[in-house]
């Protein structure tokens, strides 16, 4: 059934997992130390995990379960109609969402991806999405960066520690694929910084259309982002006379984790349940010191873990539970009604409840409520990168964010990772590279635009503290936040202002930073980080690598398949 949360058993893959080969060897992640057997954490003790709390500094240690979670993904072309009105998609084991991957913290993660989307001749990939895949950089499943794509009719397998713990999630990194239907979630168990009763698992918010992001990727190119219309609450919602709403029932006094994903490729979320609170307790994959809210606002990539408590049984019996597109920067033709149910008991009816107040915005949460549990100072740099975000036309008339002062064109059938096995040192202007060959100093970057839009920015590899955010032209001037500021791995930069972020140089590989927007991927809004390159080589299964992308070169040539976007 699509649109359904399901996973294929592995003996249903018993053949199709003797195929894949071997996953690679990895080094490691350091002061790793075997977890003792231990009753684990519980509704009044959610603070506690075996003989690690939340205390726990995740950078420096985590425990070593010696238990392996091991996955089989099928990739597919599909014709569904999550809001009524019939479409062609692309799912995961035959659902979009796809399948939640679960892991304990400490555990490692197998998954194979077997690529059959021959109907569309699609390559692909899968990027575990704010993983930081420490010493595991071949791992990262970007195309054009980490990998080639793998090829329809092909599979591939990626290997990772799960040395962080909370919610997020997976997507294609192949072009626009991740918004076709190809991404799923992430939960990997371990303490919180509140205690709750009951884990309702992902929740994804997504916005969608009737046509397909590749075919409205031609108008984005040539006339700007789309109007899109509609949005999706965990794959599903109404359009018109069509469609069903997502609901879900809560026991009155009972306390609920809730793991939202804004998933969609071009909309700001404003998240609510009417006349409920939210406690939110972490920031992506960053458990923080809670805080309150009745409004939660989520940018493209961003994840948060909320708990809500049922005490509202006297108010009403049903609830609407809100995902509202920001004007701002997110034109929707649904924005009134995208829209879940959330009800007391064992049946529910249209509810009646009215919205939270809010201002249309696309900004962050207020820095000041983001505070992360374990405390940490950022360290000095010695230099600041500054790169301009902008857009204008190519020879072709069509749409090219620049930053790092070019537009990002990077080759599916080359990657960086083969490009520095072969020893390569210098790289064209359009790879749009920066290099940070010394180990464990900090990178201190800004990134500020004169225009009128947000973008959502995403580090693949690192989790960064953001130092600042604001309107106007960023200067020395400007006061960094280096004490304990919020560490995360993907934050808004401001309409016509300035994000300040750092980073240690703490993990070899070639990482890609870009806006989260599907569109301005494409379009290059995008660079990547050559961080540590002569450790890189110890630290890659050529052997994968190459096999790989010796398939995707075939399938290419044997099918004149054409790159038209950024290679990301």
């Amino acid at each position: 059934m699509l649109f359904s949360n399901h996973l294929l058993g592995a003996a249903a893959f018993a053949g199709f997992a003797a195929a894949f080969p071997s996953p690679s060897a990895s080094l490691p992640a350091p002061n790793l130390f075997p977890r003792a057997a231990c009753s684990g954490n519980t509704a009044t003790t959610r603070s506690q995990w075996c003989d690690y709390s939340v205390d726990t500094d995740t950078t420096a240690e985590a425990p070593d379960t010696g238990v392996t979670r091991e996955y089989w993904l099928e990739l597919t072309d599909v014709t569904v109609a999550p809001d009524g009105v019939s479409r062609t998609a692309m799912a995961v084991n035959g659902s979009i969402p796809g399948p939640t991957l679960f892991a304990d913290w400490g555990d490692t993660v197998i998954v194979h991806v077997n690529n059959l989307l021959t109907t569309s001749q699609n390559g692909t990939s899968i990027h575990f999405h704010g993983i930081r895949q420490n010493y595991t950089n071949d791992q990262d499943g970007v195309v054009s960066i980490t990998q080639c794509p793998t090829a329809p009719s092909t599979s591939i397998t990626y290997k990772w520690r799960a040395i962080q713990y909370g919610s997020t999630w997976y997507h294609s990194h192949f072009a626009l694929q991740a918004w076709q239907g190809i991404l799923g979630g992430i939960i990997i168990n371990g303490p919180a910084t509140a205690n709750y009763d009951e884990d309702l698992g992902m929740l994804f918010l997504n916005d969608w259309d009737h046509q397909t992001v590749d075919e409205l990727y031609i108008s984005a190119e040539t006339d700007g982002p789309p109007t899109l219309d509609n949005g999706l609450i965990n794959g599903t919602n109404t359009y018109e006379d069509g469609g069903y709403r997502y609901n879900t029932t809560f026991t009155a006094n009972t306390s609920y984790r809730i793991r939202l994903v804004n998933g969609a490729v071009d909309t700001h979320w404003k998240f609510m349940l009417d006349n409920h609170t939210m406690t939110v307790i972490a920031a992506d994959l960053v458990p923080i010191t809670p805080y309150t809210t009745d409004v939660l606002s989520i940018g493209m990539g961003q994840r948060y873990d909320v708990i809500i408590t049922a005490d509202q049984a006297a108010t009403a019996d049903s609830f609407w539970m809100r995902a509202i597109p920001q004007s701002a920067c997110s034109d929707n033709d649904n924005s009134d009604d995208i829209r879940g149910i959330v009800y007391y008991g064992t049946s529910t009816t249209t509810p009646t409840t009215s919205a939270y107040s809010y201002t249309d915005s696309c900004d962050d949460e207020d820095l000041a409520t983001l505070v992360p549990y374990v405390a940490k100072t950022v360290g000095t740099s010695t230099s600041t990168t500054l790169e301009d975000a902008s857009v204008g036309f190519n020879s072709d008339n069509l749409f090219r964010w620049t930053l790092n002062s070019t537009s990002m064109v990077v080759d599916w059938a080359d990657p960086t990772l083969s490009q520095i096995l072969n020893g390569n040192t210098t790289y064209a202007t359009d790879d749009a590279v920066i290099q940070l060959p010394n180990a464990n100093e900090w990178v201190y970057l800004v990134i500020q635009t004169t225009l009128t839009v947000p973008h959502p920015i995403h580090l693949h590899g690192h989790d960064f503290s953001v130092l600042a955010q604001g309107s106007g032209t960023y200067s020395d001037s400007v006061s960094l936040s280096l004490t304990n500021p919020i560490r995360r791995d993907t934050a808004m930069l401001p309409s016509a202002g300035y994000l300040v972020v750092a980073f240690e140089t703490d993990n070899p590989g070639a990482w890609l930073m870009h806006c989260h927007i599907g569109w301005h991927t494409s379009e290059g809004f995008a660079l990547q980080f050559i961080e540590r390159s002569s450790e890189i080589a110890a630290i890659t299964n050529t052997t994968s690598l190459d096999s790989n992308c010796a398939a995707w070169t075939t399938f290419q040539e044997t099918n004149s398949i054409e790159q038209d976007d950024s290679g990301v």
